[in-house]
């Protein structure tokens, strides 16, 4: 089999976030063709695509306004994810900066019906707070009107059919939301959603009629499903549940009222149409109806998808197709649009593989271990075409979040491993959504180290598996999977011959400390908080212990993160150096939480190839 350099794989393209233009006929969406995701349009299958906005830095979002040729997109400053508002108009190719306050974070919520005016989260009057605003689609800067002000995590989930209200969502932590309604007349916020405990309104939409709201929750179940709000009384009834009968029985983690996650909810106002998704061990179960009675959805033929993760479904103008982006562990993440009535897809965007054959890409395989308290968690194991005798060296790679979800989507960084005969190991462990919030909480606060012990109990299912060397077995992570990493390597440090650790967590104490102030209480949640839970953060900290660590590191981050502060990496080199453990530190001054830009995600993978070859 050809093998193909790293730098061949970090150029396969994907192209996402499609947003329909008011003709239905040409579709916006975000591409990376020229090395970070910019705006481009195409008019229809194998049409040629156009770009329209060339910037070094990422664009974040892209929505057609909904009347005119004119969209909003989002740009932060090298990863400081500032994010200001653009308007474009694709008719003249005249960009406008409509928030002008770089300062600050801006989250979109939405054109309202006529795209005269739009409506964004911000927290420029109190870094530590969001509030919501309304601008005329011509202002700019402070032409924007304060209409709520927050006192936490506020986003928005947008306008009322009528216009006259929007839906703000205000979040606690990953777990745990509220849903308010803001009358822009009064001033008023109606909160619609009081609950005792923790529970999630996800992907919230507006009835068509404006009396309900319909969303994913888990306020009375382990998982969620889907609901309908009825705002006049109050009450709450079951749309859809996440029955899935051929997959619910397979899965020893799924929740035990034999149901997966309802998410991705998308309601089309004048058609009635609905589409929403269900979570099966990582794939996606997409629906897609219409809501003939207010909590009744008659289901239309099965969208023509490959076996995927899909979402971000758009309406067309007149609720008769949708755009929806789907990526396989052996497909590149492309825009599909399908006829919502007969479920024909077909692909829009063709972003392109470097000329690597599609059908090199790896697909996992899904399988469970069995850890210290017997249960078993899920993982997807790939491995290479060619395995050698003795077994092929093992990348465990760890997500982040920690309430996130391995799933199977593509990764080039992955496929290139995979092609140059590293197997892939990517282990779900308790902590992690997608599996029922009884699941996602068995790693809150003092069982911050059982998920660790579940890494543990993964490296020894492999070390029984015929296609894994268990003398070559790395840990590998970003972000909170840096701190699994770390903690790996400081806690079983006799399973790892080496570890990678990418914009990570090193210390609880210090990154609670340091992080952007709007992150901090929702962080504190998860963790536990400084004032109460301090002694107990710093005992699990890596950088406390140091002294057990004895292999190899490579330490990658960004110099500009609001959310794992530099400094993270910079102690866990120093203290790893003073061990006499060899370290290597990569840290790029114009990146954030993540390498966005083409040219340094080339440096960065090409040193952790290098790294792995040295020391595997």
């Amino acid at each position: 089999m050809t093998e193909y350099d790293i730098e061949r794989y970090l150029n396969i393209r994907s192209a996402h976030s499609g947003s329909f233009g008011p003709d239905g006929e040409t579709l916006a969406f975000l591409m990376d063709t020229t090395g970070t995701a910019q705006v481009w349009t195409v008019d229809g299958p194998g049409e040629w695509p156009v770009q329209r906005t060339f910037y070094e830095d990422r664009v974040t979002f892209v929505d057609y306004a909904p009347e005119r040729d004119e969209l909003a997109f989002g740009k932060d400053q090298g990863g400081n994810e500032r994010a200001q508002l653009f308007t474009l108009d694709t008719a003249t190719g005249e960009i406008t900066n409509r928030t002008q306050r770089p300062g600050a974070k801006h989250r979109w919520g939405g054109w309202d019906s006529d795209g005269e005016r739009f409506a964004f989260a911000s927290n420029r009057r109190d870094h530590t707070v969001f509030d919501i605003y309304v601008q005329d689609r011509d202002g700019v800067g402070n032409d924007a009107e304060l209409v709520y002000e927050g006192d936490g995590w506020l986003s928005l989930a947008g306008w009322s059919p009528s216009d006259d209200r929007l839906l703000v969502l205000e979040a606690h932590s990953s777990f745990d939301q509220d849903v308010h309604v803001l009358d822009l007349e009064t001033g008023e916020a109606d909160h619609v959603t009081p609950h005792d405990g923790r529970a999630r309104f996800s992907s919230v939409e507006w009835g068509p009629d404006g009396e309900s709201l319909y969303t994913a929750t888990d306020r009375q179940s382990d998982t969620l499903q889907l609901e309908r709000l009825d705002l006049q009384t109050g009450e709450f009834s079951v749309v859809a549940a996440g029955n899935e009968e051929e997959s619910a029985s397979d899965s020893p983690t799924q929740s035990g009222d034999g149901e997966w996650n309802v998410s991705g909810v998308s309601i089309d106002e004048d058609s009635r149409r609905v589409a929403y998704s269900r979570n099966v061990d990582g794939y996606t179960d997409l629906t897609v109806g219409e809501l003939v009675e207010p909590g009744r959805i008659d289901p239309a033929t099965e969208p023509e998808l490959p076996n995927c993760v899909a979402g971000g479904v758009e309406w067309g103008p007149d609720g008769t197709q949708y755009a929806v982006t789907v990526t396989a562990s052996s497909e590149n993440t492309n825009v599909h649009v399908a006829d919502a009535r007969t479920g024909e897809s077909e692909r829009w965007t063709n972003a392109a593989t470097a000329g690597i054959p599609r059908e090199t890409f790896i697909e996992p395989q899904l399988v469970h271990f069995p850890t210290f308290d017997d249960r078993e968690i899920p993982a997807f194991f790939s491995v290479p075409d060619d395995v050698p005798e003795g077994g092929a060296p093992v990348i465990v790679d760890i997500h982040g979040g920690p309430e996130s979800q391995r799933r199977p989507s593509f990764r080039a960084v992955k496929q290139y491993f995979l092609n140059n005969g590293y197997a892939v190991f990517e282990p779900n462990v308790r902590g992690s959504s997608g599996y029922g919030k009884a699941y996602a909480s068995l790693d809150d606060v003092r069982n911050r180290m059982d998920s660790v012990t579940d890494l543990k109990a993964g490296v020894e299912w492999l070390q029984d598996h015929p296609d894994a060397d268990n003398e070559r077995i790395v840990a590998y992570g970003g972000s909170y999977g840096g701190f699994m990493v770390l903690s790996a390597l400081t806690e079983y440090p006799e399973l790892w011959a080496a570890g990678i650790d990418v914009v990570g967590i090193a210390n609880f104490v210090t990154f609670l400390e340091n992080t952007s102030d709007w992150r901090r209480s929702l962080r504190e949640a998860e963790y536990g908080s400084l004032d109460v839970d301090r002694e107990f953060l710093q005992g699990i900290s890596p950088t406390n212990n140091i002294e057990q660590i004895d292999s190899p590191l490579f330490v990658l981050h960004g110099e500009n993160d609001p959310r794992v502060p530099v400094s993270e990496a910079e102690q866990i080199v120093a203290d790893v150096r003073e061990q006499g453990v060899p370290v290597r530190k990569l840290i790029f001054p114009d990146e954030g939480h993540g390498f966005s830009k083409l040219e340094n995600r080339i440096e960065a993978y090409s040193a952790v190839v290098d790294f792995l070859d040295e020391h595997l």
